[in-house]
């Protein structure tokens, strides 16, 4: 089984790239959003995949699919628990960053994962069923394309627990408003002042 490759990058191509490692040329399909960070890449670049192995009886040929970080492939592995929902089909999906699916998922955003690549309403519904609650550990992912969304820090942290512990928000919607607060005003820098914000963008929403 095939679980990490690192090589030089031999083609680019849509949605997959050609990549030599040990003398052996790999085929790899790239979601679009992991492609999107190849864009500076040329050929005879080194760079490195964590791999998604495929095959089964009904696809014997074995499909390689590649990921940035790990914890991206972990959420490729439990999105596709969802029903109907294959490699295959999530692959064409994942054209947003794991930490925005994953926060649309806790806050029960079906608009938003209606914006995944062949994913329609009934579809977005059955994988909020399946994977609510679950997310997590994948809502805080940080990728070069999410740079303006903030960790979990020593700001947030203490917010997040009053926002979910005291006044009762999901967790996802809870971590909407931090990262909205932050993107009004990236200077945050105490869980007061954050809170502040928090509070005007609610009020201005009134």
């Amino acid at each position: 089984m095939i679980g990490y490759l690192k090589g030089t990058l031999l083609k680019k191509e849509e949605d997959r790239v050609l990549l030599l490692a040990g003398h052996v040329g790999y085929e790899i399909f790239l979601p679009a959003v992991v492609m999107e960070t190849l864009r500076e890449k040329e050929a005879n670049d080194e760079t490195s995949f964590y791999i998604y192995y495929h095959q089964t009886d009904r696809q014997p040929k074995p499909v390689l699919i590649g990921f940035n970080l790990e914890i991206e492939k972990a959420f490729f592995q439990q999105f596709i628990s969802v029903e109907d929902i294959g490699p295959l089909k999530a692959l064409k999906a994942f054209n947003m960053p794991v930490g925005e699916i994953a926060a649309a998922i806790e806050s029960r955003d079906v608009t938003k994962l209606k914006q995944l690549k062949g994913i329609g309403q009934r579809t977005a519904q059955k994988i909020i069923a399946t994977l609510e609650g679950k997310m997590d550990k994948f809502a805080w992912v940080e990728t070069e394309e999410t740079k303006s969304v903030r960790p979990l820090s020593a700001v947030s942290e203490p917010v997040m627990a009053v926002l979910v512990d005291q006044l009762g928000h999901r967790r996802g919607v809870a971590k909407k408003m931090v990262e909205e607060a932050f993107k009004r005003n990236p200077n945050i820098s105490t869980p007061e002042a954050l809170f502040d914000e928090i509070y005007r963008g609610e009020e201005s929403a009134k």
